[in-house]
């Protein structure tokens, strides 16, 4: 049985994370420095939340393989 909080979550991070990789990726980047930023700022917003829930949830027993690292981080 999966946490529904931990679900939604992790999409939100997922989603956030798909989004600043596809701007730093893109004209948007160079053209914003800032919304890039702010794009980047969110994402590990939302990584925080999402790591924060798993620390009390009874249901998260093991993190997903690269959620501590987003892609575009390592490069």
């Amino acid at each position: 049985m999966d946490c529904l909080v931990c679900k939604h979550l992790e999409r939100i991070f997922k989603g956030l994370n798909n989004e600043c990789i596809m701007a730093r990726s893109s004209l948007y980047c160079s053209v914003s420095s800032g919304l890039a930023a702010y794009d980047n700022v969110e994402m590990e917003r939302a990584r925080h939340d999402l790591e924060t829930h798993r620390e009390v949830c009874g249901f998260a027993v093991t993190e997903p393989a690269g959620l501590r690292h987003a892609p575009f981080l390592s490069s």
